[in-house]
């Protein structure tokens, strides 16, 4: 089966490449990293009004959503830029309010969502045990068993992507309760999940296209590196990982509030997770040196795309998961 987007979601797509490619610059990134967020919430700012949060957000809450197609259209693109900030917890935490109703601050938050004016943060323990960029949030959620709760960031951790700052989140004031609470965090989750998916395959395709330059530009014994039959193998095989995980994602998408939805995003996060790891080393050996050094922009890629394999589920957890939902599948 093929999954080939329509002539507006294409439009789509192209126009958040456009808002990324004017503000969503390596030193956006450097600066978010070093705890000046002021260009990277600029960048909030433009992508909300290109449409971005409010595709997780209901029409009731002034958004748009949800359109999960267009959803992991625009997560590549954040993945192909690198983009800082906590655009898939403000998702996932947009879909957790939305689905708590009435029960929770949805009338409160989720219109400020939709329109960029709020960044928020979310913890869904265990597998999702820190806060993102807390210190960068108007509002951070954490999510134990049936509480949904204000949270109460701690001193953040260290980080593999300085871009990505982690915090320890303490419970605060209960927003909710009931047998609501853990079926919104489900569906949070799984959002968030495939948002990460469609944002590592985004990063792969980044760095290969960077590998791919470099391979043509740099030359060993008179020749570019590129001709060499082990380079060339070595990013065959990026591109087709990188082509076998992006269908799995928009095939998930596709499958949104179905009963296979939660298998089909940890098929999807599994594929992802691996394809865009092999694309950081890849790119990492065929750069040699000038790959390990922090100055270098690609090494912005190469961090984020490690440790994103492992943020919302690591591979092997998706794959027990895709392997439970088979085995429990009659016939």
């Amino acid at each position: 089966m093929r999954f080939v987007l329509d002539a507006e979601q294409r439009m789509f797509g192209e126009t958040v490449d456009a808002v990324l490619s004017r503000s969503g610059r390596p030193e956006t990134i450097r600066a978010w990293a070093a705890g000046t967020p002021g260009p990277g919430l600029a960048l909030w700012r433009a992508l909300a009004e290109a449409g971005v949060p409010a595709l997780a957000v209901s029409p009731r809450h002034g958004g748009a959503g949800p359109l999960p197609v267009e959803l992991v259209t625009a997560f590549h693109e954040l993945g192909r830029h690198a983009a800082p900030g906590p655009y898939v917890e403000t998702v996932a935490a947009a879909v957790l309010l939305d689905a708590l109703g009435d029960a929770g601050p949805a009338a409160a938050w989720l219109p400020r969502v939709a329109d960029g004016t709020a960044v928020v943060t979310l913890a869904l323990a265990p597998v999702v045990p820190h806060a993102l960029d807390a210190d960068a949030a108007d509002l951070t959620l954490a999510v134990d068993g049936d509480r949904p709760c204000r949270g109460e960031p701690g001193v953040p951790l260290a980080s593999l992507d300085p871009a990505r700052r982690l915090f320890p989140v303490a419970a605060g004031t209960v927003l909710a309760s009931g047998p609501a609470v853990r079926a919104a965090a489900a569906r949070a989750y799984d959002t968030g999940a495939l948002s990460c998916a469609a944002q590592l395959v985004g990063l792969g395709h980044r760095l290969l296209e960077a590998t791919v330059a470099h391979a043509r530009s740099r030359r060993q014994f008179g020749r570019p590196i590129g001709e060499f039959q082990a380079v060339k193998h070595r990013l065959a095989d990026v591109l087709v990982g990188l082509e076998y995980a992006r269908p799995l994602v928009h095939g998930a998408a596709l499958t949104y509030g179905m009963a296979s939805f939660p298998r089909d995003v940890s098929a999807a996060k599994a594929a992802a997770s691996d394809a865009a790891y092999a694309a950081a080393r890849a790119a990492l050996q065929i750069h040699g040196a000038m790959g390990y050094t922090d100055e270098y922009d690609l090494s912005l890629w190469i961090r984020k795309a490690t440790a994103l394999r492992q943020a919302w589920g690591a591979p092997a957890g998706h794959r027990a998961r895709v392997l439970a939902a088979l085995s429990s599948t009659p016939g």
